[in-house]
């Protein structure tokens, strides 16, 4: 009962003594439970609705969907920082690495080794300027090359549905409407590659080739910089299971991912206006091998 209402109640009693005593002892009562009341009232904490599922569900698509895509503001980014560095319409550095498999079965031991004569699992990966793998495809056997990955790759998966937003930028006065990666030269001449110019005449060939391998390094470092975070990564696989190394490995580029979009507005790069963009994508897995 209302410290108010019960003060009220006695007053109103016939039965109640007039005595001054009693009457004190009763408004003091009250005020009492007055003040507790107010105190209780300004001492409870305000409640913030900090939309929790949807801040899960954000987290689920950018790390832990099946097929995770770049939002528009990191399309954005990709392609501004691209241009800034002298490559309009580039969308990262793309490459393997492979993972050796210390305790992979003896029966397959053939199919898993290659070039380093040790059983092998790949990661194809696409990294961009700050180390930020955005496509990451692992577990096809040591004994394919770059080739045989990119042709069982799902990097290009948006564009066969036909759901790959085009990417619009102008070099030397020509219309472009697709993204590219850098590569090195064993991947095929497609119009979705930029590859560095084999023994290069004359300056201007010079300077774009040097560019050119120094900004696809960005993939290299980006593995070297993975190895060197996750000890676990770096040396040997030790498990038998191939599905639990896939899942060590992916859980390495989330953490990996996580620390760079953490660390992202402290690492000097420079801080670029993306509206100045035209046509920004609203989602891009990959943009490439379209109407070529």
């Amino acid at each position: 009962m209302a410290p108010n209402r019960l003060l009220n109640l006695i007053m109103n009693d016939s039965d109640f003594s007039d005595s001054d005593d009693e009457l004190e002892i009763f408004q003091a009562v009250a005020t009492y439970e007055s003040e507790r009341d107010s105190s209780s009232s300004r001492n409870r904490p305000t409640v913030i609705n900090r939309n929790t599922f949807g801040a899960q569900n954000r987290l689920f698509d950018d790390y832990f969907a099946e097929s995770p895509s770049p939002n528009a503001a990191d399309v954005a980014r990709l392609l501004a920082v691209g241009e800034l560095r002298g490559f309009p319409g580039m969308l990262g550095s793309l490459d393997c690495m492979h993972w050796e498999w210390k305790n992979c079965p003896t029966a397959w031991q053939g199919m898993y080794t290659g070039h380093a004569h040790k059983p092998t699992i790949i990661l194809e990966a696409v990294a961009s300027y700050d180390l930020w793998i955005w496509h990451a495809n692992f577990g096809l056997p040591g004994s394919h090359n770059d080739l045989n990955v990119l042709d069982r790759s799902s990097l290009f998966d948006e564009v066969s549905l036909g759901r790959a937003p085009p990417v619009n930028y102008t070099i030397n006065g020509n219309e472009y409407n697709m993204g590219y990666y850098l590569v090195d030269g064993i991947y095929p001449q497609w119009a979705s590659f930029v590859k560095t110019i084999p023994s290069p005449q004359g300056n201007k060939k010079k300077n774009f080739a040097q560019q050119q391998e120094s900004t696809r390094k960005d993939v290299e470092r980006a593995f070297g910089v993975l190895q060197a975070r996750f000890a676990i990564v770096r040396g040997p696989g030790q498990l038998w299971d191939k599905k639990t190394l896939k899942d060590i490995m992916l859980t390495c580029i989330i953490l990996h991912n996580m620390i760079i979009e953490d660390e992202r507005d402290y690492n000097g790069v420079a801080d670029l206006n993306y509206d100045l963009l035209e046509h920004t994508p609203l989602a891009c897995r990959s943009f490439t091998r379209e109407n070529y």
